[in-house]
């Protein structure tokens, strides 16, 4: 392996423009929903084969184009203490997030909010969920860049599938209508979602803010046996987005 290609995927870490994809399953989807990948490897040709040819015959010819035999240690000499299981790693440009084209865009489709994810790997989790549902995209608020790699570990690749960013604290969904799930809304009837709402959830703990309450046109809950007092994140994104 060049010192070259080495010395990329360590910068790629560090600039906002890239983004470093780990496993076979995280290439594939981004390959198939568009990205640019700037290099790939793998630590084991045969096994990329015959992944490509069972389960992305639609980006093998890219994959045998792209992506460069290694050798197994030099997985780690690109900064993975643990490599992904298929030995596959890419890096990738970071797509634009515009907001404003979001909230205008298809007004059918639900958009997901979460204010102030804690848990990147379920931020991953649900914009995996966001993108099998045929969501408009996902928006978190707080600190947390929903493009970490932890983030993108648990999405598979499919922030690529739809629009993933991060937004002001009290950015403003309109015109869309925004419901909150709430524990205390009213229960979840799938007529009471209206078309292309956007969808806010909060934390496990301490769910959504009082500010972001105030705020919404409607609340919901998931009805839930007593006493069971929340859902896993994107365990309840899915529950909703797939009660529409």
């Amino acid at each position: 392996m060049s010192p070259a290609l080495a010395a990329s995927f360590f910068a790629a870490r560090e600039d906002p423009s890239l983004v470093v994809l780990e496993g076979f399953h995280a290439l594939k989807h981004a390959l198939r929903f568009g990205a640019v990948v700037e290099a790939a490897v793998t630590s084991d040709p045969d096994e990329l084969a015959e992944l490509s040819a069972a389960l992305a015959p639609d980006v093998a010819a890219a994959l045998e184009t792209l992506v460069q035999p290694v050798e197994p240690a030099a997985l780690r000499a690109l900064g993975f203490p643990r490599p992904p299981h298929t030995g596959v790693a890419a890096i990738a440009r970071r797509p634009p997030f515009d907001l404003g084209g979001l909230l205008a865009g298809n007004v059918a489709r639900p958009i997901v909010l979460l204010e102030d994810p804690r848990h990147l790997g379920n931020v991953g989790a649900v914009v995996r969920v966001a993108a099998a549902a045929d969501a408009a995209g996902v928006v978190t608020t707080g600190a947390r860049d929903p493009w970490d790699s932890a983030a993108l570990r648990g999405a598979a690749g499919l922030h690529y599938a739809l629009p993933v960013g991060r937004a002001d604290d009290g950015f403003d969904p309109a015109p869309r209508p925004l419901v909150a799930l709430d524990p205390d809304g009213d229960p979840l009837p799938a007529a009471a979602i209206p078309p292309g709402a956007v969808l806010a959830f909060g934390t496990e703990r301490h769910g959504l803010s009082d500010a972001l309450l105030a705020r919404a046109d409607a609340r919901l809950r998931i009805p839930m046996r007593d006493g069971v007092s929340s859902l896993n994140l994107a365990t309840a994104v899915a529950a909703v987005l797939f009660s529409r």
